[in-house]
């Protein structure tokens, strides 16, 4: 009975929260549009609004472990392991922005949805050769001008804690664009909302951010050296997270 009714407020919370949030977003971006280089400002203000949302929810604590980046690479590919689709609100407490690559299903939802169109993220449509061709160049565009993608190489959750194998894309985009790769762990968060229940459960989400990796040199022949590596600095950085976190 409890769940339920932390259900009722959690998706009663939600929508009144985005539907704020959107509009609120898109009152100031009709001010701040001229100035609002690959919609940084435009972009914080949605990841400030799922923080609102996800703070809703009494059972979820979200948290970024210390030391944290305080200035990231020119040209940065964010790459994090994904257990949850409560994901990108945990991701969004980093202090930077950066541009998420998602399932282009997701920017039709009302509200948040619309408000990852406004922030300008990136859809992408999965089986769809000409969709990933059109994301990765978008992708590429956004990293020349300085602004971090997020992307998740497993290309989709893992449920069971593993981190599942890693997707060329993130990798080949960082290396055609010499960008540094920044590794990020997230784990805590696969308890938040499981398939088939539509109550929260609990959940202590965590991230924590490794050094970046440079590619300067790099080719393609050093694309699964370098998958590898970042891999590695994942696995290291889930390492710090408590016993029975990654579950």
């Amino acid at each position: 009975m409890l769940r339920s009714l932390l259900g009722i407020w959690t998706w009663f919370a939600f929508g009144l929260v985005s539907i704020i949030g959107y509009f609120q977003t898109l009152l100031v971006l009709l001010f701040i549009f001229p100035f609002d280089k690959n919609r940084k400002w435009t972009g914080r203000q949605i990841r400030f609004w799922g923080r609102c949302m996800a703070g809703c929810v009494p059972t979820w604590k979200f948290r970024c472990l210390e030391p944290l980046p305080q200035k990231l690479p020119e040209r940065t590919v964010c790459v994090s392991n994904h257990c949850s689709n409560i994901d990108p609100f945990l991701l969004g407490h980093l202090p930077w922005e950066m541009k998420f690559l998602a399932k282009s299903i997701l920017f039709k939802i009302p509200c948040v949805g619309w408000g990852m169109v406004l922030a300008q993220d990136i859809p992408l449509v999965r089986g769809s050769h000409q969709s990933v061709k059109v994301a990765m160049r978008k992708c590429a565009e956004y990293v020349r001008n300085g602004m971090p993608v997020l992307i998740f190489p497993e290309g989709t959750r893992s449920t069971n804690g593993e981190l599942l194998p890693f997707k060329d894309g993130a990798f080949r985009l960082a290396i055609e664009e010499q960008a540094d790769v920044l590794p990020i762990a997230v784990g805590g968060t696969v308890g938040a909302l499981k398939r088939g229940d539509w109550r929260p459960g609990k959940a202590e989400g965590l991230v924590a951010v490794g050094e970046p990796i440079p590619t300067r040199g790099l080719t393609m022949k050093d694309l699964n050296g370098l998958k590898e590596k970042v891999r590695a600095a994942i696995e290291e950085q889930r390492a710090r997270f408590p016993q029975g976190s990654l579950e």
